[in-house]
């Protein structure tokens, strides 16, 4: 059954792209010409223009030569029908860009014959190598298809995939599928500059207080988990222990919570909890709440990469780690890179939350920013505008 399952889904991909959008992208060409100076950002997911293409977008305003145009796909809530018309209606921007930017896999721009003068830049929307994707883990229960994802690619056609440290390219190539390593380029990650923003930083904090006055004043402890299973269903663990986090910090500290945005299920908070804990997923992106957080509890998110830049303390609530070792597994070995401390049980990390008042030292964090986040300095936008345009279109 799952043979004939994955058979089946093979020869729908065939239909969708190997034939239909590609003969819709041509007829697209044919009818509108290239406009020189129009870039294309495609969004597979959300309404709004990603962290990623925010930097890049405002200094295209200021430069009339350039026109913009964003596309938005929304691949994980749309069905498989609004998908598909969700990629056929964007064949004229397609057709007309001369820079078209993606920031995660792209099976829709990867099926296309690009015409000359076209070029394709993958941002991608996390830091570092952290848990394995694409072409890693084919083998694994996580991983897709191997004969889906080398008939249909997800990374084709790039001209360029800036990365956030020469460290991390190797894993970029292996989960691409790319051949040529001279595309990927470890120019930085564009988000990552408004952390050396200090105007950034401070409306991040009023924007907190002012949503949540509690946390006026206090430390803010976030949790920030990624999510399980796959995109369209994905949950959240839902190990750690509210109450006793409230019991030992109700006085000093504030827990925020920050869900992985596939998904979709309000994180529950004990009704006792209420004026100690908030679950603020749907309010502050993870940039602004990274920048509030005074200590950091995740488990596998790539979020430890952006955090590292601020040297703060972090730790890593790990109850499935064998679990998600068998389903998705990692690039390098987890103990061994993390840089704070693996726990088990909550009252570990509470113990840690309250040491961490008392002593905190950072030279396993400025290693491991050392080696993943090398490129991120504050001019990621700058590199990656020159790298594409020509200029840091300043």
């Amino acid at each position: 059954m799952g043979s004939l399952k994955s058979t089946l889904k093979l020869l729908a991909a065939d239909a969708v792209y190997g034939h239909m959008l590609p003969n819709a992208y041509r007829k697209a060409c044919a009818q509108y010409p290239l406009v020189k100076g129009r870039v294309v950002f495609v969004e597979n997911n959300g309404s709004t223009l990603s962290e990623n293409f925010d930097p890049i977008s405002q200094r295209l305003e200021k430069h009339p030569e350039y026109s913009q145009e964003a596309v938005f796909l929304h691949e994980t809530t749309a069905g498989l029908k609004g998908r598909l018309d969700n990629s056929k209606a964007s064949m004229r921007a397609l057709a007309e860009a001369e820079y078209i930017f993606l920031n995660d896999a792209s099976q829709l721009v990867s099926c296309l014959p690009l015409r000359d003068g076209t070029r394709a830049f993958q941002l991608w929307h996390a830091c570092g190598a952290f848990k394995k994707w694409g072409l890693s883990c084919v083998d694994l229960k996580y991983g897709a298809d191997a004969r889906m994802f080398k008939k249909h690619p997800y990374y084709a056609n790039l001209s360029l995939v800036s990365v956030s440290s020469p460290d991390v390219s190797w894993a970029y190539q292996e989960a691409m599928g790319i051949a040529d390593a001279s595309t990927i380029k470890p120019l930085g990650v564009s988000r990552t500059d408004m952390f050396f923003n200090q105007g950034f930083l401070l409306q991040s904090k009023e924007k907190l207080a002012r949503l949540f006055p509690a946390a006026d004043g206090k430390q803010v402890i976030l949790y920030a988990p990624t999510f399980r299973g796959r995109p369209a269903t994905a949950a959240t663990p839902h190990d750690l222990d509210i109450q006793l986090l409230k019991e030992r910090f109700a006085d000093t500290h504030v827990l925020i919570i920050k869900q992985h945005p596939f998904v979709k299920v309000a994180y529950p908070i004990p009704v006792e909890c209420a004026s100690f804990a908030y679950e603020v997923s749907g309010e502050l992106s993870i940039s602004e709440l990274l920048v509030c957080a005074d200590v950091c509890i995740t488990d596998y998110s790539s979020i430890v990469f952006e955090y590292s830049l601020l040297d703060r303390p972090i730790c890593f609530f790990a109850t499935d780690l064998e679990d998600y070792r068998s389903w998705r597994d990692f690039y390098y070995d987890f103990e061994e890179m993390t840089p704070g401390p693996v726990f088990t049980t909550s009252e570990d990390v509470v113990n840690w939350v309250d040491a961490t008042a008392h002593r905190f030292s950072n030279d396993r964090i400025t290693e491991f920013r050392d080696k993943f986040m090398r490129a991120c300095d504050g001019h990621s936008t700058d590199r990656i505008c020159t790298e594409v345009f020509g200029s840091t279109l300043v």
